[in-house]
């Protein structure tokens, strides 16, 4: 079946955040397994993970850790709500320490099936 691809437009913050929580549950613990039971969803997660890996470069920095922070802060900021609650329930996510994975293009990430 030939499938048009879907695109996914996310702010650079979005995508930045996204990708460290990706890369925690992917890469760092056994997570995905407990999140998404269903390994056909697993697809579409890799193709996101994988598109976003080429879009950032942030991961190769070396104030990774307080950019990630700020992006985060960016984000609740403009989402509005209890902060507090936020910080709780982050505090248990490792952050990664230093860089490891490739990125290429700044900008708005645009992911799309054919990034794979």
């Amino acid at each position: 079946m030939d499938e048009e691809p879907v695109v996914i437009k996310l702010t650079h913050d979005q995508a930045f955040v996204l990708s460290d929580w990706l890369y925690e549950v992917m890469m760092k613990s056994d997570k995905l397994d407990a999140i998404v039971p269903d390994r056909a969803v697993w697809s579409g997660i890799y193709a996101i993970s994988g598109t976003l890996e080429k879009s950032l470069v942030e991961i190769f920095m070396p104030d990774y850790a307080g950019r990630l922070e700020q992006a985060r802060q960016r984000l609740l900021d403009a989402m509005g709500g209890d902060e507090d609650e936020e910080v709780e329930a982050t505090q248990s996510v490792s952050r990664r320490e230093a860089p490891g994975r490739l990125w290429a293009v700044r900008g708005e990430p645009t992911l799309t099936d054919d990034d794979n």
